[in-house]
């Protein structure tokens, strides 16, 4: 009696698939179904399992589904598929890719074993699997908003014989759900230090969270959160804040591999301080202050919350009863020496208090100078013009000493020069009429024969002697 020969798996699962191609399309999916249940049970023609390790993409496994026998990598691998990483929402692609095509069987199940592809048909009812490519040398599928769920291994099985397997596994990144950001103080007083919290909830894998002050980075303190294979991620940054901080925004900012750009939200600091006092000279405008002129201050005050009161004190002393006072303004008309003294003006608000000071000092009045003044005689003409350099420098007193010892020898020197000239006016006159008189008193004796005759007719004689005479003052 002739023996019977019993097909190998491989060759029915072929049978099976082409039965199940000309069967009616409401009866190929059980054809299916049955050509799997009998593939496990049918023997082979080997003698015992081969079984091999579990490695990356492209190595042989055995399978439940599969008849035992599959060749390892080194005997020559056929099929061949890539890990892929996709965001959330997004779409995945699997490609089952086969090297050298004997036109058998591709099949693509999902990490419960449940069939996803046999050749071109979708047992499974999912419509989020889709098919982008089938021939007999790759089945290339697509799955449509990928969820965390759909995280896993994905199997590719080629019915050759023996049998080929291979795998790819699905990643799926979960950016953070919501990031919030929270200050311990909506309001803070400068010097203080505030605590301020960034949380990052719900992503996969977990966030790094990094912290700006403006567009200076800071080191906060992170601690993470595993729940259900999601991340959430809470940093803590400890700031002391300056007044100088008031209107910056404090930034927390995440990075992530599914997220593209900055993501990052911010909350800008409000900071109370104390105000800042400044005096303004608004009169006189050279800045220098003399008898009898008027001095205007202005106090100008800045500070959070603005101050709502602006004081005026003289140090030391009482305020002078001529000086008004209008808010932030001090004025004193007709200075004098009394007024003298240091002026402070104070501002206040819930912070703290501040004041600044100014010091007054009274000069002397500008000296009064005569006009020009000029001398002429009848041989030579003399002018003086004397020119006063007035201080330019405000509020120095020695420079107003120098100018004022400047002009009293300006003036000594003028009442000198002036005296010398009457001296020689003077001088010149006295010797011109003492030449008259000599020659007056020898009048008429250049017609005398000797002396006693230049005597007897001399103007006037001996006997006019009585009657004219000549006095001298």
């Amino acid at each position: 009696m002739a023996s019977a020969v019993l097909p190998s798996g491989p060759q029915c699962a072929a049978a099976a698939a082409a039965a199940a191609a000309a069967a009616p399309p409401g009866l190929r999916l059980r054809l299916l179904l049955l050509l799997l249940s009998a593939a496990a049970l049918i023997p082979t023609g080997h003698s015992h399992l081969t079984s091999l390790a579990a490695g990356t993409a492209g190595k042989c496994r055995v399978t439940a589904t599969l008849v035992p026998g599959c060749l390892d990598e080194g005997d020559g691998q056929n099929l061949f598929t890539k890990d892929v990483t996709v965001i959330e929402g997004e779409v995945a692609t699997i490609s089952c890719q086969v090297n050298k095509s004997d036109d058998s069987v591709i099949q693509l199940l999902n990490p419960n074993r449940q069939t996803i592809y046999f050749r071109d048909f979708r047992p499974l009812k999912d419509s989020r699997f889709q098919l982008l490519n089938f021939s007999s040398s790759e089945l290339k599928v697509s799955l449509t908003n990928v969820s965390i769920s759909d995280e896993g291994r994905y199997f590719c099985q080629l019915y050759t014989d023996p049998p080929q397997e291979s795998y790819t596994t699905i990643t799926v990144l979960v950016p953070p759900r919501n990031l919030m950001i929270d200050i311990q103080k909506d309001t803070a007083v400068e010097g203080e230090e505030i605590e301020v919290n960034c949380t990052a909830m719900a992503s996969k894998p977990a966030t790094t969270i990094r912290w700006f002050k403006g567009s200076k980075e800071l080191k906060g303190k992170s601690e993470v959160e595993e729940w259900s294979d999601m991340y959430t991620v809470t940093s803590q940054l400890m700031l002391k804040v300056h007044k100088e901080d008031d209107g910056v925004p404090v930034i927390c900012q995440v990075e992530h591999p599914a997220v593209t750009g900055n993501l990052q939200t911010q909350r800008y600091l409000e900071v109370q301080y104390k105000p800042q006092v400044h005096i303004q000279m608004t009169y006189p405008l050279q800045g220098l202050t003399r008898e009898g002129d008027a001095l205007e201050l202005t106090c100008e005050a800045i500070g959070k919350p603005q101050p709502v009161m602006v004081t005026w004190v003289r140090v030391d002393d009482e305020m002078p009863q001529h000086a008004v006072l209008s808010g932030p303004n001090l004025f004193i008309n007709n200075l004098n020496k009394t007024d003298n003294g240091t002026y402070r003006c104070e501002a206040s608000n819930i912070v703290g208090k501040a004041h600044s000071d100014y010091m007054l000092y009274v000069y002397d009045p500008p000296t009064t100078i005569p006009p020009p003044t000029t001398t002429s005689t009848t041989t030579t003409t003399t002018t003086t013009i004397l020119t006063i350099i007035t201080d330019s420098r405000a509020g120095e007193e020695g420079a107003i000493r120098a100018v004022d010892h400047a002009v009293i020898g300006g003036v000594v020197a003028v009442v000198v020069f002036a005296m010398l000239c009457l001296l020689i006016i003077l001088g010149r006159y006295f010797a011109r009429h003492k030449g008259t008189y000599f020659t007056h008193e020898a009048k008429g004796a250049d017609d005398a024969a000797d002396a006693d005759t230049a005597i007897i007719n001399a103007e006037g004689g001996q006997n006019n002697s009585e009657e004219k005479k000549e006095y001298f003052i």
